[in-house]
């Protein structure tokens, strides 16, 4: 059987502008495919893609769920499209406040959204309830971005019960892109969901920015991938002195070398 991964990326072209990251969101998984695993690709939707233009449509099955952050329920939409001139179809995580009627991770005058650490919250769960709603077990969960760093976590703790995640291995991409500001003054204790508890989170410092949260990513991964050249020097060094495998940088023909780990970390029944 193929084996099954779910990509869970911050960014994806054409859907937004050509970044590092989001030209491997959308290269991974189209090699992956090709090479005959089974994938499912995941990604916000930002309030600068233009639905029209990229053919998005809500999947009405799939949406309706609330879901309830910091005592307040929070919409949860689903819409879905295809990446042009390839057969991979894209879920994109959607709610008003904290997408539709926002850009990414700065404002439209170049600052950081004060929550972009519960915004980071509501696309976690908002994916991983929608994957089980899919019915769709992955062995393999690969996280690209900052939005995607409470994956691991949830996986490991709040969701480690559930048939859909009992087995799944995780995988950190990091880039160099990342935010600069903190995660919200209140992210230690929103993020606490099930056995997700806020204990879990006194290790970490209290002012919550990028690097705790790359930290928070980690801890809760099976191994992790230096993505592109010149990622935080911090989470590398954190990584080893925690002996989390890392991937080393593997250049631009990268397809073999992430099989490779996917075999490692996940080997496929005979």
């Amino acid at each position: 059987m193929a084996k099954k991964v779910l990509f869970i990326n911050q960014e994806i072209t054409p859907f937004v502008p050509e970044t590092n990251m989001s030209i491997m969101g959308k290269e991974l998984p189209q090699k992956a495919q090709e090479a005959g695993l089974e994938i499912r690709t995941f990604m916000p939707k930002w309030g600068n893609i233009n639905e029209r233009r990229g053919q998005l449509h809500e999947v009405i099955r799939l949406s309706g769920m609330n879901l309830i952050i910091d005592d307040t329920d929070h919409p949860l939409i689903i819409k879905v499209a295809s990446i042009p001139q390839s057969r991979i179809q894209v879920y994109f995580i959607d709610n008003d406040d904290y997408f539709t009627k926002r850009q990414m991770t700065i404002d439209e005058e170049g600052n950081e959204y004060a929550d972009n650490g519960e915004r980071a919250i509501f696309f976690a769960r908002g994916v991983l309830e929608t994957v089980k709603k899919l019915r769709w077990v992955p062995d393999i969960i690969h996280c690209q971005g900052w939005m995607s760093a409470v994956v691991p976590l949830y996986i490991k703790t709040a969701y480690h019960d559930e048939p859909s995640f009992a087995k799944t291995k995780i995988v950190t991409s990091l880039f160099h892109e990342q935010p600069k500001g903190e995660l919200g003054s209140k992210f230690r204790d929103i993020v606490a969901f099930r056995d997700a508890k806020s204990e879990l989170m006194k290790c970490y410092n209290e002012k919550f920015d990028f690097l705790e949260l790359g930290k928070l990513a980690l801890d809760y991964s099976d191994c992790v991938i230096e993505a592109n050249k010149d990622v935080n020097n911090e989470l590398l060094k954190y990584a080893n002195k925690k002996n989390i495998p890392v991937l080393d940088y593997p250049g631009e023909d990268f397809i073999g070398a992430y099989n490779e780990l996917y075999e490692k970390i996940c080997p496929t029944e005979e």
